[in-house]
């Protein structure tokens, strides 16, 4: 099936670049440790996220097993659901494999290290967003991407529905 195929390339991409960035900062990298890159704006800072976006449950006792089976689901739920796509909504599938892959790469970090590594520090003067990685970014496209996709099919429905509807003049 092509969209398993998508599914299959897309992951093996991000995954590759996932894990292959974590491995570089892990070992070239002081934990805290931050290089500029684009004075200013953007920094390569290695930080190690025990939580999810933000830190959420970083100091819970069940937060491994939580955020593990949450990826199993969430991972299984993708792959159910680009099974019931038409062949028409590649977009579809292409965001549900960023979204898939992202969630496969921090997956590997917390069953490997019990936590995530993250490295891309975004900011502008004090304010920082919180440090992610390829795969939270890989997450974030995806989810973006999926809401064109679920608005553009919304529009296509309301148009194909206006074109059914009886115009008040006609016969």
């Amino acid at each position: 099936m092509t969209r398993y195929r998508t599914l299959t390339i897309i992951s093996s991409i991000i995954l590759a670049l996932d894990q292959a960035t974590k491995l570089y900062i892990d070992a070239n990298f002081r934990l805290h440790e931050s290089i500029p890159v684009i004075r200013g704006w953007f920094n390569l800072t290695y930080v190690r996220n025990k939580g999810a976006a933000f830190g959420i449950f970083a100091d819970s006792a069940i937060r491994i097993p939580f955020f593990i089976t949450v990826s199993i689901i969430a991972m299984l739920g993708i792959l159910w659901y680009i099974r019931r796509l038409r062949d028409d909504q590649k977009l579809a599938v292409f965001s549900l494999s960023l979204v898939f892959a992202g969630a496969l790469g921090n997956l590997i970090d917390r069953t490997r290290l019990g936590e995530v590594i993250d490295f891309l520090d975004v900011y502008w003067q004090t304010h920082h967003w919180p440090a992610f990685n390829v795969a939270d970014s890989a997450i974030c496209v995806g989810v973006t991407l999926l809401f064109i996709d679920m608005w553009r099919e919304d529009r296509k429905k309301s148009a194909e529905n206006s074109a059914k509807i009886p115009k008040e003049n006609e016969p």
